[in-house]
């Protein structure tokens, strides 16, 4: 398949994912308009050609989260009305992932809802970043068999080391034990350093402690934190004033999703790393590594690959 029979689409939070895979793959880039209606509905216009083309449509789920979903949908049904002939859907951060389960009567279990809105349109793949998942150990069960979890720890990984910010003795800390795969992972890029994960108790949904879980050394040490999301800060702050305590010299906060709510980015800052480190699956200040390359390699590639 040739890139001219190929077109990438970004939607209002991933445009600058869509045109740096545009870039860097030679694919063409399909412009969307979108604008609100004055009381609030949403106007999509699709304005390039799909038809008999296949359509890779890139759109994170942050921010302004409700709204990024009526426009992905409205946007991916669209694209296979007007006659796409293959319709992949690529969304760098999935909302709602740790609703996943019913804890009081009469609650709306969100990811399950989600994934079937996602299934009524028939894609021909679905694709994400790191999922954050808890007690649904495969997405595929509601997704279905065209759902892929995608990882860019070795993205985060290649930045640190690209950087010299890693060393032999160099620590890598989750802050807890839902962060223990994103930390074996990152160590193992980072060539075998070693890693930890740290015991967190939730008091409220803005509140966290941290305690520590193992007896690795962190004295002198510099420390890699990573987490699959940023949302409040709490953990992070946490995390960081606990390592201090425990002797760290330097720290380095790195995570995939820098969701950061409210004022999350500046609480993290007064506590004064060495760094702070997050991809572009949702376009931050601290947006430092592109998962732009691994959508090619592992989406792009894969599709022209195939006719």
């Amino acid at each position: 398949m040739g890139s001219q029979e190929v077109v990438v689409i970004g939607g209002s939070n991933s445009e600058h994912i869509a045109i740096r895979v545009s870039r860097i793959t030679g694919v063409d880039y399909g412009f969307v308009y979108k604008r609100f209606f004055p009381d609030g509905e949403l106007y999509v216009r699709i304005e390039c050609d799909v038809s008999g083309r296949s359509v890779v449509y890139i759109n994170s789920l942050q921010p302004s989260v409700n709204s990024s979903i009526i426009e992905t949908l409205y946007t991916l049904y669209t694209l296979r009305e007007l006659g796409a002939r293959k319709l992949y859907a690529i969304v760098p951060y999935m909302a709602y992932a740790r609703q996943d389960e019913r804890f009081k009567p009469g609650e709306v279990v969100s990811i399950r809802v989600l994934a079937e809105l996602f299934k009524t349109i028939d894609l021909d793949g679905l694709y994400t970043f790191d999922m954050h998942l808890h007690r649904i150990s495969d997405p595929r069960e509601l997704f279905g068999s065209r759902f892929y979890n995608l990882s860019a720890v070795k993205a985060i990984a290649e930045y640190l080391v690209g950087r010299n910010l890693v060393s032999r003795d160099t620590v890598v800390v989750g802050p807890d034990e839902e962060a223990e795969q994103w930390a074996s992972r990152l160590a193992g890029y980072l060539g075998g350093v070693e890693y930890t994960v740290l015991e967190k108790e939730r008091i409220s949904d803005e509140e966290v402690r941290v305690t520590t879980k193992t007896g690795v050394s962190l004295a002198g040490k510099r420390v890699v934190i990573v987490d699959d999301i940023i949302s409040t800060g709490g953990t992070m702050v946490e995390t960081i004033n606990l390592l201090k305590k425990l002797g760290a010299k330097e720290i380095i906060v790195t995570c995939i999703h820098p969701v950061l709510a409210g004022n999350a980015l500046y609480k993290i800052m007064r506590t004064n790393p060495l760094d702070i480190v997050c991809t572009d699956t949702i376009l931050s200040p601290v947006s430092k590594v592109s998962i732009a390359p691994l959508v090619r390699d592992y989406v792009l590639k894969a599709i022209m690959g195939t006719r």
